[in-house]
């Protein structure tokens, strides 16, 4: 029989697998043929590792390659179009690793500031944080070691002046400081950007006084998608073959099991090379429409509180620590974020439930005793809601916070602007711009080391919709 026939006669094939705790039986992917319900699987399985991949290798990309270190020097603007719904309110370290020949070091320096994280994630979209503020580092300089089970010559053993061994899920991983740069205090935020151009990342070998290990020397990237959804139809069995062979899957993990589960009948499984004449023919639109259908339903839920705060405790964890649904839920709303001890992420509503959209102005008003519950500081970001893109304009202006300098009322509160054009008093730090067009928008805030107890009955504020004149 040839191995053709072979995914046309696969029977249906079941795997229990465990979401937030509980025992459930579903259907993976049967033959080269797949229904509906069999596609919607594997695509809910998948979007974690396409999104991750666009998003890794993409920045890879744009930073000149792996084992590269990039520290901004000023925030991101509208040009960012590698993830969706990135940060203007904490400047970024991306440190693109590539650990399959050598571990990498990276030499990170005491930092001048109230808010730092570090956050690692491979293909998995499994988030780690393994250094915090919150959790009392970045007070003095340190060395962090990074690998994985894959990477050569290297079992987990001490190295001499490193203070910290992790390793990571899988062989090309992102990095990626978050870094409260002070902007409103000029002195300080020069200080920070130094900080953070001092990040090195060095291989093992070169810290040990030798020469780097090529890291391109013996592997093929399948192409990136412009869209997550490109992917899906267009190469989707040759990303997930390589994401397969450069990722760590655990044996008792029901979600690798089961997204290792659904691929095995159409070819694709760890440790093979892609071979396009042996893996299953597949209906890349069907695919692509499926994706874009459940990519619609998530972003459709970005203003039902209900949901968020359902969600909030399970999204940007560790292996283990979340589940299908998260995993989802912020591959498609916004890749590689950083879990609720370190920022929740609240959208603001508005106060009659509809749309925003960029053919109404709108305000955002709080109380002194209505601000975020935040530890550190808060934020609030507007983007187009399909994209997760920053707005273009002239004042290039995308948030409101501590760091641009926001003002506060002579009362304690605030109000925020979202309009075409500055009401008469409000404070330029106050307002964010939009051009009159049928766009809708997605104001979303950042809670930076929130006091969760505090979040429990802390409810985000309602926008306004103001009469056009």
């Amino acid at each position: 029989m040839s191995r053709g026939m072979a995914f046309a006669m696969f029977t249906l094939l079941s795997v229990t697998l465990g979401v937030s705790g509980c025992a459930k039986t579903e259907t993976t992917i049967v033959s080269g043929d797949p229904t509906d319900a069999e596609i919607e699987n594997i695509v809910r399985r998948s979007y974690q590792y396409v999104a991750m991949y666009n998003v890794n290798n993409k920045f890879a990309h744009t930073q000149g390659g792996w084992n590269t270190v990039a520290p901004d020097t000023e925030l991101k603007d509208h040009t960012l179009r590698e993830i969706a719904r990135p940060n203007n309110d904490t400047l970024y370290i991306g440190c693109m690793l590539d650990l399959r020949n050598d571990p990498v070091i990276l030499e990170i320096p005491a930092f001048d500031s109230k808010y730092v994280s570090l956050m690692v994630t491979g293909y998995d979209h499994y988030v780690n944080i393994p250094m915090a503020t919150r959790l009392g580092d970045f007070r003095k300089p340190e060395r962090m070691l990074l690998y994985t089970v894959r990477t050569r010559g290297y079992n987990g053993e001490p190295v001499d002046d490193v203070d910290r061994i992790f390793e990571a899920t899988g062989d090309f991983v992102s990095a990626v400081f978050r870094v409260m740069p002070h902007v409103n205090e000029p002195d300080r935020f020069k200080r920070i950007v130094e900080q953070m151009q001092s990040v090195k990342a060095v291989t093992l070998s070169e810290y040990r006084g030798g020469k780097a290990k090529p890291i391109d020397d013996d592997i093929e990237f399948p192409p990136v998608g412009k869209t997550d959804a490109d992917v899906f139809e267009n190469n989707l069995l040759e990303v997930m073959q390589f994401v397969f062979n450069h990722t760590t899957f655990d044996l008792d993990n029901p979600m690798d099991q089961a997204v290792l589960a659904a691929y095995k009948p159409l070819g694709v499984e760890p440790g093979k090379a892609y071979n396009p004449g042996q893996v299953a023919k597949i209906d890349g639109k069907r695919f692509r429409e499926t994706a874009q259908r459940i990519q619609r339903k998530w972003l459709a839920s970005l203003t039902d509180q209900q949901m968020q705060d359902k969600l909030r405790s399970r999204i940007f964890q560790p292996k283990g620590q979340t589940d299908l649904e998260a995993v989802l839920a912020v591959s498609i709303i916004g890749p590689i974020g950083v879990p609720q001890e370190e920022a929740v992420y609240p959208q603001a509503a508005t106060s009659n439930g509809e749309q925003m959209n960029a053919m109404n102005d709108y305000v955002i008003r709080m109380a002194k005793d209505e601000l975020p519950p935040a530890k550190a500081f808060w934020s609030l970001t507007l983007y187009d809601r399909d994209q997760g893109f920053f707005l273009p304009t002239d004042r290039a202006t995308y948030s409101v916070g501590e760091n641009a300098g926001m003002k506060m009322n002579e009362d304690g509160g605030t109000e925020i602007y979202i309009g075409a054009e500055k009401p008469e008093g409000v404070p330029d730090e106050n307002w964010l711009p939009i051009e009159r067009k049928d766009l809708d928008l997605s104001p979303q805030m950042r809670v930076y080391v929130p006091d969760l107890e505090k979040m429990k009955t802390w409810t985000p504020p309602k926008a306004e919709g103001l009469d056009l004149q």
